[in-house]
């Protein structure tokens, strides 16, 4: 009787390995993807095909839209998050969902083991394997590509020789698209010195005039764009279809990777960019000054264990819980206004602007306090700096 195994689908060159080379040995392989925003109907049916005839007992597309959002992305969202300040972890933040959603398919199933087809070379690896050891540490993990050290070349040959001659001719660019982002990776990205070409992002610029948006949320959440209604991941979705015609949200990401080398990636996420700095300028004006003071470093801190693949740790629950409860006044409308490559940021109105106020207009003239307390403020202020500097001369 095979042992049975389930493994982490994804459609492409290592995975298809993965299929063949443990369905020939002592597996029955159970494929699996999970869909966080990357794939269509078509796009599941057709991965479905491919596991089954390469072997797979059987396949099953888990739908993790909704859960992606409702677990990661809204506190990226909240946190302001991005890392290096630049990128929004498009791709990254989609590995929890997709690992948490395997183990417990694995479980319900009796599954003796769990199977990936990443290599020993980059961070999801480490994400999987953490994911996979701390909700199921009885469950075997098994990593052909990274154990037997496989090159593409070495893939292609087996599967020819066990009937599966399909074209398996790379890409001239990887494209790893989900709800927040698209990740685009070239021979460009391999070195430090070059751009990615226009051609290599998925989204081309097809509008010139610019269009102004009007996006509304509720307690930090995207639930509007103009006068329509709509759940959170239907408003990225929109906003995402609106932006990307402007080819606004395009970057390259230079970063640490989890086991200690440098990366370049480039993506294009646009709905994730428009909404992050939206929603950070009606924080500023919703928000206290020690709200956002120590928000900045609980969203760097939350984006930074999530990238390293420790969501799981009880931490992550507390940051959430902040994250959230800094949330309660932040709801108002943003105007923006998008541009051939880029978006402006107008301005917001809410009923919780700080702004909107009586005691004082910044700048101009105050009607809360007197100029003799203004110079008795700024004098007290003052004192340790001047008693430092008399001090040490």
């Amino acid at each position: 009787m095979k042992q049975k195994l389930v493994l982490a689908y994804s459609g492409g060159l290592d995975t298809s390995y993965c299929v063949k080379s443990l369905s020939q040995h002592s597996y029955e392989v159970h494929a699996v993807s999970v869909n966080t925003g990357g794939f269509d109907a078509k796009e599941i049916t057709a991965l479905e095909k491919k596991a089954l005839s390469l072997g797979a007992h059987s396949y099953k597309s888990i739908e993790a839209v909704e859960t992606f959002y409702q677990d990661i992305v809204k506190y990226l969202v909240f946190g302001n998050v991005l890392k290096n300040s630049t990128y929004p972890l498009s791709v990254s933040a989609e590995r929890v969902t997709q690992a948490v959603a395997i183990v417990n398919y694995a479980k319900e199933i009796n599954a003796t083991a769990i199977a990936h087809g990443s290599t020993g070379a980059g961070n999801d690896q480490v994400r999987f394997d953490l994911i996979f050891q701390t909700l199921a540490p009885e469950i075997e993990i098994i990593t052909p590509i990274r154990d037997q050290k496989l090159s593409r070349e070495d893939e292609i040959e087996y599967l020819k020789k066990h009937g599966v001659d399909w074209s398996w001719e790379k890409a001239q660019y990887s494209i790893n698209k989900g709800l927040w982002g698209t990740s685009v990776g070239g021979s460009e990205t391999l070195k430090s010195q070059k751009p990615l070409p226009e051609t290599a992002y998925p989204s081309p610029c097809t509008k010139t005039k610019p269009e102004t948006l009007c996006l509304r949320f509720e307690n930090g959440e995207l639930i509007g764009v103009d006068s329509k209604n709509y759940s959170p991941v239907e408003a990225i979705q929109e906003l995402q279809e609106r932006a990307a015609a402007f080819a606004i949200g395009r970057d390259i990401h230079v970063g640490d990777t989890i086991i200690g080398i440098k990366g370049r990636v480039g993506f294009e996420a646009a709905a994730a960019l428009v909404i992050i700095k939206a929603h950070h300028l009606l924080e500023k004006h919703t928000l206290s000054k020690w709200q956002l003071h120590h928000k900045d470093s609980i969203g760097t801190y939350y984006g930074m264990m999530l990238h390293e693949g420790q969501y799981l740790d009880p931490v992550m629950r507390d940051f959430e819980q902040l994250l959230q409860s800094s949330q309660r006044t932040v709801t108002g409308s943003v105007y923006v206004t998008l541009h051939p490559y880029r978006f402006s940021l107008d301005g917001i109105e809410s009923e919780y602007d700080l702004m909107d106020n009586s005691f004082g207009t910044y700048g101009e003239a105050n009607e809360a306090w007197s100029a003799d307390e203004a110079k008795g403020f700024i004098k007290l202020s003052a004192n340790a700096g001047k008693i430092y500097q008399h001090v040490n001369k």
